[in-house]
């Protein structure tokens, strides 16, 4: 991971996808040097787009007041978009069947990890899941590498994607992802092709499920906290920011838009 310094943000820009957790956020809240970044971005003329792994009801609100274009929520599962006949609407990589199957069985699999493994506990925001589960391991309880490592194998077993970010261990049952969230709210929202510009977008993030977008953005940027998973990274970030968090989020913009 090289400083942010070295960075040359390219010709053409054309928007900023950004992870939420310990990303934009710090201890929880979004900061104001964050909340700027977002509204200078877009007055620049930029699209934005973060992109988490936290529920789709708990993003609502976020969706509504900050200046971005959509958030897509569960892991690329469920986006929450601006209309001009509504305010707000929600739009889904899944059909209502499968979803309600899905979700029946992604019970299930909860119920069996918190029985069988000690101290795993679902996370705090779960009645607002629509499309995956989550296990707090950093949020409100604190659960050992090996617990983690246990709750990610009951996951894979019973056929589902497992991805651990800064506070929780996700799961669902799909094919989505962060990157495949991606292309897909680019397509719906703008008719644009990702892959066929994936060299003028960037992608900020901070956590081990932020890997499949270090991994094909070639514009990444980790905020300092990812050094804490640094031995855990197959595919880091190319560059890193100064700061943590928020204020490392805002390095980014301020970086990118001189």
């Amino acid at each position: 991971m090289r400083p942010l310094s070295d960075w040359r943000p390219p010709q053409g820009l054309i928007g900023v996808f950004t992870d939420i957790d310990d990303t934009l956020t710090t201890d929880g809240s979004i900061t104001p040097d964050a909340l700027q970044a977002l509204a200078e971005l877009k007055a620049a003329g930029l699209l934005v787009v973060p992109i988490t792994g936290r529920p789709v009801g708990w993003s609502e609100p976020f969706a509504a007041q900050w200046p971005v274009d959509a958030i897509v929520a569960e892991n690329g599962a469920v986006a929450l978009v601006h209309t001009v006949d509504q305010p707000l609407r929600k739009i889904y990589q899944q059909d209502a069947t499968t979803r309600a199957a899905n979700f029946a069985s992604m019970q299930q699999v909860l119920a069996q990890i918190e029985n069988s493994i000690p101290g795993a506990k679902r996370s705090q925001d779960s009645a607002g899941r629509e499309t995956d589960i989550a296990i707090d391991h950093s949020e409100f309880t604190h659960l050992p590498q090996a617990a983690i490592e246990q709750v990610v194998r009951t996951m894979q077993a019973a056929g589902m994607t497992a991805t651990v970010s800064s506070i929780h261990i996700n799961a669902w049952f799909g094919e989505h992802s962060k990157l495949s969230g991606a292309r897909w709210i680019v397509q719906q929202l703008w008719g644009r092709d990702l892959d066929a510009e994936m060299d003028r977008w960037i992608y900020v993030g901070d956590s081990t499920n932020d890997q499949i977008m270090f991994e094909h953005f070639a514009h990444s940027v980790g905020v300092a906290n990812i050094q804490r998973f640094a031995a855990q990274l197959t595919h880091p970030p190319r560059y890193v920011t100064p700061s943590e968090r928020g204020a490392g989020f805002a390095q980014v913009a301020q970086h990118l838009l001189r």
